[in-house]
């Protein structure tokens, strides 16, 4: 069971100033991130820019143009960072703003940080320009850089206090991470192909005539690229629905920041199952007015009332598979 600390300690000036660059450096860099965790009280969305604001720095050191020995030894170089904060041994005075705000977040609220290990080990998968034969292997990959996210989140959301089957809690994190993943692959497909980087299984391709890849606006030829989508859509729609558990077991503003970022990557999956091929074309988004609809509906709680009335049935259906 995680809970929360109640009352975060005072943050020192340095430690806000750390604090405001992560929140810039998320804003800047992920939208949609951003605009989910804008609903979080404000030590929990200092926290959350903290562990985003590190996982980028992974992130752009495995998408930069160095070489791959290079990329290597920067990523243990970060491990050994983590390190450092998992000691405790960086100071309030250190010159790395990022090191510091993580620290204070990890002082702060029970994260973790062994999730960051696990994204640093799949950013390292892609170094090694890893390819995933079947969806199985794939899930090593997603739960390495989404599932550990969730469960490094949910460090900092806690679990509401009477709550039932927070034991789950972890689980169901992890599991709403590998659907977010999967529609950013849906999302992502030309663009990580441009890359050359497949993330889709390759039995899959294979079973749906896609093999040949996806470097143009159209799908391979006498390929059923539909299919594939519709496919993948079907299997992140299941993640997303069992993901969606962790809902009834946060506080109100928790359970209401997880539902927007959630809520908009569902509606891009909605986008991307009625025009599969937009996904050649370019990147599909949601306009800002929609987004703030999704951040509506996730504060009025309507998402999580909605799985706490399936829950028993969702549980029997469960126990049937």
């Amino acid at each position: 069971m995680i809970r929360t600390v109640e009352s975060p300690p005072p943050a020192s000036a340095p430690v806000l100033a750390a604090y405001s660059y992560c929140e810039a450096v998320t804003g800047q860099q992920a939208r949609n991130f951003a605009y989910g965790i804008r609903l979080l009280p404000t030590p929990k969305r200092r926290a959350m820019s903290a562990l985003y604001a590190f996982s980028r720095r992974v992130d752009d050191i495995g998408d930069g143009a160095l070489a791959a020995d290079v990329k290597v030894t920067r990523l243990e170089d970060t491990r050994t960072l983590l390190d450092r904060v998992r000691a405790g041994k960086v100071e309030e005075d250190d010159t790395d703003p990022v090191a510091v705000a993580l620290s204070h977040a990890a002082s702060a609220f029970p994260i973790p940080l062994g999730g960051l290990d696990e994204l640093i080990d799949g950013v390292l998968m892609d170094v090694r320009g890893e390819t995933y034969e079947t969806w199985d292997d794939l899930k090593v990959y997603c739960r390495c850089v989404a599932g550990a996210i969730g469960r490094l989140s949910l460090g900092v959301f806690g679990t509401e206090a009477g709550a039932r089957g927070t034991e789950r809690a972890a689980e169901y994190a992890d599991t709403l991470g590998l659907a977010l993943q999967l529609t950013n692959i849906l999302r992502d497909v030309r663009e990580d192909a441009e890359g050359g980087r497949t993330y889709l299984p390759s039995d899959d391709l294979a079973k749906f005539g896609c093999s040949a890849g996806f470097d143009g606006p159209t799908p391979p030829e006498g390929s059923d690229f539909t299919g594939l989508v519709h496919f993948e859509v079907r299997r992140a729609r299941a993640l997303f629905a069992e993901g969606y558990r962790l809902l009834p077991l946060l506080d109100r503003r928790s359970g209401a920041c997880v539902a927007a970022m959630a809520g908009i990557y569902r509606r891009l999956l909605d986008r991307i199952e009625r025009d599969p091929e937009a996904v050649l074309r370019g990147r599909v988004s949601l306009p800002g007015r929609e987004k703030a609809y999704v951040a509506v509906r996730g504060l009025s709680g309507l998402d999580t009332r909605h799985v706490s009335r399936r829950s028993p049935v969702w549980q029997t259906a469960r126990r049937r598979t």
